[in-house]
C-alpha cells in the first residue's frame, strides 16, 4: 500500500505525540524486534521506533529493514527515530481513518 502525501502528513501529525515503543540496539533488527513490532502494529497501527547509537545502523536503513518483514510503510525518519504504519486486521481496536 502506497501512502499519499496527505496521508503521510496525517500520520506524522498523529505520531508526534507517541513515545518510542520499539528499540533497535546493538544486535540490529533481530527476530525478537520484528515480532515485537508486528505485535505493536497489530495493536496500534502506528508505532515510533528508536535506533540506539550502539546499533551501527543508520536510522533510515533500520526503518527499511524493519518495514520489510512487518509489511509496514515508513512514515517518517527524524534523527534516531522513525515511524511505521500498517493497517491492523484486528476488529477490537479503533482503526486509523486515513484521508
Amino acid at each position: 500500500m502506497e501512502l499519499t502525501g496527505r496521508q503521510i502528513r496525517q500520520l506524522r501529525s498523529m505520531a508526534n505525540r507517541l513515545d518510542a515503543t520499539i528499540g533497535v540496539g546493538k544486535a540490529g533488527i533481530t527476530d525478537a524486534v520484528v515480532h515485537q513490532a508486528n505485535s505493536a502494529l497489530e495493536a496500534n497501527e502506528l508505532i515510533k521506533c528508536s535506533v540506539q547509537g550502539t546499533s551501527g545502523m543508520d536510522t533510515r536503513e533500520a526503518a527499511i529493514a524493519l518495514a520489510r518483514p512487518t509489511h509496514a510503510e515508513v512514515v517518517q525518519v527524524i534523527g534516531h527515530k522513525f515511524v511505521l504504519y500498517r493497517t491492523s486486521q484486528r476488529e477490537d481496536i479503533e482503526h486509523i481513518q486515513l484521508v
